[in-house]
């Protein structure tokens, strides 16, 4: 089908200097805890295995709701697709970084979950940050997992003993995507999830910084790494918010609620969730990156209504990218499914990924004061390169400003 060229498909390798290491981590078990995949630089390691690209099944499953599409039919053609594929990164391998790190906490799109940005993730951890992928519990992640303490018949049947919960007395139960109702309005939904991905973008920073700081973390997920490896080793002066379509709305959400964050990058950013009293209040600079083909008049007049005279606001536009050009699937499929499901645009997924990336970067050295040569892509920023357009390809209305 559509992996005849699988020896050419796969998420491509991060390019700066670290190794990377990647982990999950998962507060508290319920849903009110925060839950992300942690990307960091690394140690050498030949022992350490990458990590699956699709964690598990109910992933698969979670997929198929949003796409709505039968379950046990994508399952087969979900696995066959992209069971095989494997993040760039090494799992649980040990942290190593010569000098502190900045942080980049990242948050997914509507049908998202943790592992689908690593291309982005990774090459960010391979260049000195540590990143934390959110997977957010508000039901806009296609499948996501918490744990909830046994019931006390449930205990009586396997002859538990009653006392706090411990990893026996935890029953992992599955969230799975919200679909609208048939007529309910979207705005209420969307506006309370954002707020709720902001809040748990926050958590994961208050979560780091504790880490930081020393103090012993709960990890509710059985893994290898050492947390304590990673006391006192963020810049916490030099903290970011990113995310992609929803993701980008969270961001910008997450800037209003959250001081610590002193920029954000929103990668084809969704404002519709957004109340747009908050704008004036967001005081760090943002840079959208857009695609070609999803953007549209009120979606960037949106945007526009957070330029501002004295904080840098940046726009460019990928050319030939597509909505899906972010996220990892276009990577992983040959062209004409890619382009059939809408996951390729018309230029090199590499060369976009790696032009999204470098000005992302760039960005990040500009406004997080970092000591680095990404200011090497600062044109960029100002869409200086072919594949770029400065500002967006989107007519504007003058009605639509």
């Amino acid at each position: 089908m559509g992996n005849t060229c699988s020896n050419h498909l796969g998420i491509p390798p991060a390019k700066g200097p670290n190794p990377v290491g990647c982990t999950d981590f998962m507060m508290d078990h319920t849903t009110e805890g925060s839950f992300f995949r942690l990307y960091y630089p690394c140690q050498e390691t030949k022992e350490a295995d990458k990590p699956d690209w699709i964690p598990c099944r109910e992933y698969f499953n979670g997929l198929a709701d949003f796409m709505k599409i039968n379950r046990t039919l994508s399952e087969g053609i979900f696995n066959y697709l992209f069971g095989s594929f494997k993040i760039p990164a090494y799992l649980d391998a040990p942290f190593k970084s010569n000098e502190k790190c900045p942080v980049v906490i990242f948050s997914h799109g509507l049908g998202a979950f943790r592992t689908l940005y690593s291309a982005i993730c990774a090459e960010l951890a391979s260049q000195g940050f540590i990143v934390a992928s959110v997977e957010h519990r508000d039901q806009s992640a296609s499948a996501t997992f918490y744990f909830r303490e046994k019931s006390e018949s449930e205990r009586t049947n396997e002859n538990v003993p009653c006392t706090s919960a411990s990893a026996q007395d935890l029953v992992q139960e599955w969230m799975y995507y919200r679909v609208l109702q048939q007529g309910e309005m979207e705005f209420p939904l969307r506006n309370k999830q954002v707020k709720q991905r902001a809040n748990e973008c926050i958590l994961a920073l208050d979560k780091l910084i504790e880490i930081n700081s020393g103090i012993q973390v709960q990890n509710a997920l059985q893994t290898r790494f050492d947390w304590t490896t990673l006391e006192n080793s963020m810049d916490l002066c030099r903290i970011a918010a990113m995310g992609h379509s929803f993701g980008g709305a969270t961001m910008i959400e997450a800037l209003c609620k959250e001081v610590k964050f002193k920029c954000g990058v929103a990668l084809d950013a969704w404002m519709f969730p957004l109340d747009e009293e908050i704008f004036p209040r967001v005081k760090q600079p943002i840079f959208f990156i857009n695609s070609e083909k999803f953007q549209w008049a009120g979606n960037i007049s949106r945007m526009k209504k957070l330029d501002s005279a004295v904080i840098q606001r940046k726009m460019i536009t990928i050319r030939g990218t597509v909505h899906q050009s972010f996220p990892d699937f276009t990577f992983l499929t040959g062209n004409w499914i890619g382009k059939l499901m809408k996951l390729k645009g018309e230029i090199d997924p590499e060369i976009a990924i790696n032009l999204c990336n470098r000005a992302t970067l760039a960005f990040l050295q500009r406004h997080l004061g970092l000591d680095k040569n990404f200011n090497q892509w600062d044109p960029l920023i100002n869409g200086e390169d072919d594949n770029l357009i400065p500002g967006t390809n989107v007519t504007m209305l003058h009605s639509s400003i």
